[in-house]
């Protein structure tokens, strides 16, 4: 590995006698991860569903280490959202920040999605999950992966953390921040953040990272917490960042990261006054870890939340729904009627109903379907977020069967089934739509993510 002179030269003088065993972990090979989705399936089913060669990632209970023989993205699961492909260290701040059923999170820098996905799990369809990304085209890839992994909560916005603060002011009660850095912990496995190292210096990430942090605190109760991450090993960026965070903000508190779970310690030696709680932060290094790196800080703002209220959507009217009302009753057996609004002809559930005016959204919600000419058509957002009971008409496809791949390659086809809309599942998770008339097929599986 070819490192910049000044980045072996500081490396050298933070590690000492660890610097070796550093630069040896450039032989070895990379570490693949993915990471189950418990919205869809636990775990121990996954592992014994599939015949990929998994083991644990200790920081991440629901993450698994696959082999590079193995090609996930191209088994029909991943088509159905029960799994995401993650770097196993990129797992740890959703892993070890404590997220409940009914909390409010923010992920503020969330593109691709790994942390939302994650997030949104344990979410369990409760509570709100908005994620942002400042990058529009970012946002595209960052609101797919939350409709594959059935998200029914999330708003997805694509607003700088100004402007959010200004909407959100104390609304939060978990927020990550998995800022933009100088990528240090990126150069094994990818040879192009060695060079984006050398154009974006470490002073423009912690200017980035300061503005990001101050719009973060405004927007937390008191009582929540900030998962703060990046995946660089630069103490300007990591305990620098922290310890000037915490000078500034006398109401804000380190808790600790698990040191069990192979995290090393905050180190409080490499900034000039560091604060001796900031060996509370954790940091994974790859010579010592079976993955790439990261750094986590987790702050708690002390305090009670006051759990304030934003402004509420008004209720659509009853006669625009007709044809939706038509279709939940002919076709589902669960009631999705609550929380509802019309952007254009697309129906959309809002989380706690909140009013998101004067913000750039990518997505303000659950997106359901469309109002089409006296029909109502279901999104594939819809057939991600449910589950096979839910839906009247199935059709279920076996994992091998020559069927399902015609289905995920945008085909339609001859089939003895009901007619009008079928849930199409494999193995009984849901992946898409098809519509059945007279024993044919037309595939409504979402033309963008055709195989």
């Amino acid at each position: 590995m070819n490192l910049p002179k000044s980045y072996e030269i500081k490396m050298k003088t933070l590690l000492g006698d660890e610097y070796n065993e550093y630069l040896k972990s450039f032989d070895e090979k990379r570490y693949y991860g993915l990471r189950v989705n418990t919205l869809k399936i636990a775990p121990e089913e996954f592992v014994r569903l599939i015949d990929f060669k998994l083991t644990g990632v200790k920081w991440c209970k629901e993450g698994f280490y696959y082999s590079e023989d193995d090609k996930p993205t191209k088994h029909p699961y991943y088509n159905a959202g029960l799994y995401y492909i993650q770097e196993p260290s990129a797992m740890s701040a959703g892993a070890l920040i404590d997220i409940q059923p009914g909390d409010k999170v923010l992920d503020l820098c969330a593109a691709p999605g790994g942390k939302s996905t994650q997030v949104g799990a344990k979410l369990k369809g409760s509570g709100i999950l908005v994620s942002n990304d400042v990058s529009a085209s970012r946002c595209k890839a960052l609101l797919h992966n939350i409709e594959a992994a059935g998200i029914t909560n999330a708003v997805v916005t694509n607003e700088t953390p100004r402007k959010l603060a200004e909407k959100f002011y104390g609304f939060f009660n978990k927020i990550i921040v998995d800022a933009p850095c100088s990528g240090e912990g990126m150069f094994r496995k990818d040879s192009n953040a060695i060079r984006s190292w050398e154009v974006h210096k470490t002073e423009s990430c912690c200017s980035l990272q300061r503005d990001i942090l101050k719009n973060a605190a405004k927007m937390l109760c008191g009582g929540g917490v900030i998962a703060y991450s990046t995946c660089t090993f630069a103490p300007e960026e990591d305990e620098g960042m922290i310890n000037e965070f915490l000078d500034l903000h006398d109401d804000f508190e380190l808790l600790d990261v698990d040191k069990n779970l192979g995290f090393d310690r905050g180190r409080n030696e490499w900034v000039a006054g560091g604060r001796n709680d900031l060996e509370k932060c954790g940091r994974l290094w790859p010579h010592k870890v079976k993955g790439e790196g990261h750094f986590l800080a987790l702050l708690r703002k002390k305090g009670t939340d006051e759990k304030r209220i934003l402004s509420k959507i008004k209720p659509v009217d009853k006669k625009a729904l007709a044809d939706y009302c038509l279709f939940m009753e002919k076709y589902m057996n669960i009631d999705i009627s609550q929380n509802l609004n019309m952007h254009g002809k697309s129906l959309m559930k809002i989380p706690f109903g909140i009013d998101l005016k004067g913000l750039r959204i990518m997505r303000s919600g659950f997106y359901i379907g469309d109002m089409k000419t006296k029909r109502f058509e279901p999104s594939q957002c819809l057939a991600m977020g449910l589950k096979k009971e839910n839906v009247k008409y199935v059709v279920d496809f076996s994992v091998d069967d020559p069927m399902l791949i015609r289905y995920l390659k945008g085909e339609s086809f001859k089939i003895n089934t009901n007619n009008g809309w079928n849930l199409i599942c494999v193995d009984g998770f849901p992946i898409g739509w098809g519509k059945v008339q007279d024993g044919r097929m037309k595939n409504k599986y979402l033309r963008s993510w055709i195989m």
